[in-house]
């Protein structure tokens, strides 16, 4: 049996044509699914009861369980049990332009960047598309409100689970499903070069974001492994080859350490790497982790380096500080749980 949500629309319409069906039940289906949020096929009493029983043969519906839900101002944290008994999480982050829900694409990671909470958390598995689309539609449920955007930027490398969130792009972004738009979606990646030329012929303008956090080589290989695989140059190569086949700006980001990365050098080194890309930079105040051994930069470094990207003509914001009371830096509750 197949997970109902793990069902792009194509693939439902093919599945009622093989069953001598028309194929515009996919799309009566597909409301039901993610518009009026239906759990069991009986439910959907205008389909005759032959063609339930066939789909009850066929799918099933996954169960997301809620473990832990944490709660403060402008934020809420999620820990989820899957069908395996491995966790995830989920942040529900409010803007005034809307609800804003940062989610996993694996369990655990094997990036191992020094200061991700996650990193330590190593992979476990991938997300299947389904585990993606549920974290959305669990979040809903539970706050009776509807997700408005949604940041791949939790627990995982969505780019090294490549084809999984492809197709959770499909399923979410369909004006069938939960109809949310490829401008209001965010794939962050630490730098996995090949997918993110790849990722220029997908047909969705999903927003990319780059975890940078250093423009200088051997402090960046130092903080995230990955570089010593692909270096800055070749970064860089790939951001470009992106950018002219897309035309859509990237998002730099920059997690502020403390006596790190956080010096006029560190800024110098930054405007000189991005300084013919065609990006954004989202400076963001590092959120302190147990165990870490990395601590947020003061605020007066952080307002130096900022004012020096401002001065040198970039585009550049210090992100709002979410969930420091809540244990919301990716992997905080999982790890705490695992313990």
């Amino acid at each position: 049996m197949q997970a109902i949500y793990d069902v792009t629309i194509d693939e439902l319409e093919k599945y009622f044509l093989n069953k001598n069906e028309k194929k515009y039940k996919a799309k009566y289906l597909y409301n039901f699914l993610y518009k009026e949020k239906i759990k069991d096929f009986d439910e959907i009493t205008t389909l005759k009861k032959s063609l339930r029983d066939e789909l009850k043969e066929d799918f099933y519906f996954p169960t997301l369980t809620l473990l832990k839900h944490e709660k403060s101002e402008d934020v809420q944290k999620f820990l989820f049990s899957l069908e395996d008994n491995l966790l995830i999480e989920a942040v529900l982050m409010e803007h005034d332009y809307g609800l804003s829900l940062c989610m996993s694409s694996q369990v655990g990671c094997n990036m191992g960047c020094k200061f991700c909470e996650s990193g330590r958390l190593k992979k476990r598995r991938n997300l299947e598309a389904y585990e993606m689309v549920e974290q959305i539609l669990k979040v809903e449920e539970l706050i009776s409100k509807k997700i408005s955007r949604i940041v791949v930027m939790g627990i995982g490398e969505p780019f090294d689970n490549y084809d999984n969130f492809c197709k959770f792009i499909k399923i979410i972004n369909s004006d069938l499903g939960l109809s949310i738009g490829s401008r209001h979606i965010t794939v962050s990646t630490c730098g996995v070069v090949p997918k993110i030329k790849e990722f220029a012929s997908f047909p969705y303008q999903v927003n990319l974001a780059i975890s940078l956090h250093s423009a200088i080589e051997n402090k960046r290989q130092e903080l995230m492994p990955i570089s010593r695989a692909y270096d800055l140059n070749t970064l860089k190569e790939a951001l470009i080859y992106y950018y002219n086949k897309t035309h859509r700006r990237i998002t730099i980001e920059y997690i502020m350490l403390n006596k790190v990365n956080d010096s006029i050098e560190d800024a110098k080194a930054l405007v000189n790497y991005v300084k013919d890309l065609n990006c954004y930079i989202n400076l963001i105040p590092y959120n302190t982790t147990n165990g870490s051994d990395f601590e947020r930069s003061s605020d007066k470094n952080i307002k130096q380096f900022y004012n020096y990207l401002i001065k040198n003509k970039l585009t550049a914001t210090v992100r709002k500080e979410f969930g420091s009371k809540i244990s919301a830096a990716c992997g905080q509750l999982s790890s705490m749980a695992e313990k």
